[in-house]
């Protein structure tokens, strides 16, 4: 009873605190570009990749963030550090949109509009900036922290209930769906003070709430460097680059005391993938030649050799998320602004913000994860006999399928939103709405929504399970970084399409979107998406699982087993759905 009490508090204290920090978040993003270019009075392109270019600084702070807590400080104290630096950044950020000298004159026409200054650019980066610290520091934890306080070992997982991720991404949907609609609402016809006010109130909420929790946290103590342990295999590995190593595995270098600290739930065991690496193992006389610990730097165990070896089995995955991120960083603001270019009337007297359009987006999402969970997984596992329906690669291989499919509805959408501009002879009066319902937009958002059910969940649940146990925040980190990385890349692609496609006809223009080509610029995406896809696949089938020596519960005697399997279904993969082999797609 008292563990069920328990359980509940950290479930209940730690949903609270994640709806508001994602309220908070979501509600700060959703509607910026609406925020930039109609008080700010910025270009179009210029306010989308301002976003996606901070948005991708948070992501890379995500990886400091994840060493700090790793090595020394652990993930509790740096989600509460990196909250209170977000928090402070909200803060200036509503202080700024308060005061009339942050921002020029208002441009309603938005025709010769006065740009914000470098002055007041430069306050508007300072706020972003803050944010997005905190935010890296808050993102590159919270999965693992929240992850650490369930058993996600097969004997738990195995009884049923729900997918820990698919909770997680649950939450999180609730907090978007709340944002982008009540808030986004405010923020369009009750001001900016408000709609930036509340989330900075929400978000101290969260923190109080965080750290009310604390006493009933499972607070998993920091293992050292990560990046230390990497390197140290590297430079073993490459100081016995001319020694042989034995035919059998069973003779490389392992020291569960040595180890224990990294391996609690099991030490991974060795594969024959990338087997230079097995260098750093090989015991030679200088090593053993006192009782002493062995020196790191020339010594290191099989299980720390197939850390490294999982993270360089990770990259191909994690090229493809980076790639398949560019192609869509930008889609949300430019759905925002052709969205408000529409007619979005509910009532004579009512508009839909063009920011909440992504309700239906989020509410696919929402009721797309019981409906996986109920439906689908049942469905797939009587088919493929896997417990958890499919495997991590396979779900992600159909959200990229379906995120493709969403992409060529967009462009098909927008064709024909160009053609009732052109024959209404609004093609030069941006400001005036185009008798096109803004429901035209739902598909694609829904669309979304699905292939976020798979490709989201299944990628992050895909991180978690295969990183090595002592550093799942910092390769969750990891992932955000290279997540970071595309939106830089999509920023750069938007950059160049609008520099190249020229002054007449640009795809991409300044001012008036009716003038432009979205349509070709997201079919240059489909076209990229599918070329992704086809890599992706190609790695998900070449993909090898870690094998894992599970440790399982003590027996009747007091003795503690384990479960050892030099094949990648084992305890643990069984318990995260992952397939037998390389049978990934």
């Amino acid at each position: 009873m008292h563990w069920i009490i328990l359980y509940t508090c950290v479930c209940a204290l730690f949903a609270a605190s994640e709806i508001c920090d994602r309220f908070a978040m979501v509600g700060f993003y959703a509607n910026m570009i609406t925020y930039l270019t109609q008080e700010l009075n910025l270009p179009i392109v210029k306010a989308s990749n301002i976003l996606i270019n901070f948005s991708g600084t948070g992501s890379l702070s995500l990886l400091v963030g994840a060493l700090i807590a790793d090595s020394f400080a652990g993930r509790f104290w740096t989600i509460i550090v990196g909250s209170i630096v977000y928090e402070v950044g909200l803060m200036t950020l509503t202080t700024s949109a308060v005061l009339p000298q942050f921002r020029p004159p208002p441009c309603p026409t938005q025709e010769n509009c006065e740009e914000a200054s470098a002055a007041q650019l430069t306050a508007l980066y300072i706020c972003l900036l803050l944010k997005s610290l905190g935010s890296g520091s808050i993102r590159g934890c919270v999965v693992a922290f929240a992850a650490d306080q369930f058993d996600m070992k097969k004997s738990i997982t195995k009884k049923g209930g729900w997918n820990f991720f698919n909770i997680y991404y649950f939450c999180m949907g609730i907090s978007m769906l709340l944002a982008i609609t009540v808030l986004v609402y405010i923020q369009d016809h009750m001001g900016w003070g408000w709609g930036l006010g509340i989330p900075t109130i929400v978000m101290a909420l969260s923190i109080i709430t965080f750290l009310v929790g604390s006493p009933v946290y499972l607070k998993v103590k920091p293992g050292g460097s990560p990046l230390t342990r990497l390197a140290q295999v590297i430079v073993a590995a490459l100081r016995k680059r001319r020694a042989i190593a034995p035919q059998d595995p069973g003779l490389l270098y392992q020291n569960n005391d040595l180890d224990a600290a990294i391996a609690t739930n099991g030490r991974l065991l060795h594969t024959n993938q990338f087997k230079w690496f097995d260098r750093a193992a090989i015991l030679t006389d200088d090593d053993t030649s006192d009782s002493r610990p062995p020196n790191l730097w020339r010594l290191a165990t099989v299980h720390r050799v197939e850390e490294l070896k999982s993270i360089i089995r990770m990259l191909p995955i994690w090229i493809s998320a980076m790639l398949f991120t560019a192609t869509y960083a930008n889609s949300d603001s430019f759905t925002i602004l052709q969205a408000r270019t529409m007619d979005r009337h509910l009532s004579p007297s009512f508009q839909i913000p063009p920011a909440s359009l992504a309700v239906f987006g989020i509410l696919t999402f929402i009721l797309g994860i019981p409906l996986y969970e109920h439906i689908f997984v049942p469905f797939s596992r009587r088919l493929t006999g896997n417990p958890a329906g499919v495997t991590c690669l396979q779900r992600m291989g159909i959200g990229y399928i379906l995120n493709l499919l969403g992409t060529i509805v967009s462009a098909v959408v927008e064709a024909k939103r160009k053609a009732a501009a052109a024959d209404h002879g609004l093609l030069d009066k941006p400001t005036i709405t185009i008798p096109l319902s803004v429901f035209w937009l739902i598909p694609q958002f829904c669309i979304g929504g699905i292939g976020d059910v798979f490709w989201a969940a299944g990628h992050l649940e895909f991180i978690y399970d295969q990183s090595p146990e002592s550093m799942k925040s910092t390769v969750l980190a990891l992932y955000w970084t290279v997540a970071s990385m595309g939106s830089y890349i999509g920023s750069f692609m938007v950059s160049m399409v609008h520099r190249y496609t020229g002054k007449e006809r640009n795809w991409l223009p300044d001012r008036n979107l009716n003038r432009g080509r979205l349509d070709d610029f997201y079919w240059l995406m489909a076209a990229l998406e599918g070329s992704i896809f086809i890599y992706y696949v190609l790695c998900a089938r070449l993909y090898i699982y870690n094998p894992l020596e599970e440790v399982k519960e003590p027996s009747k005697d007091g003795d503690v087993e384990l479960a050892i399997g030099n094949i990648p279904y084992n305890a643990k993969n069984d318990a995260n759905g992952l397939a037998p082999g390389n049978d990934a797609l």
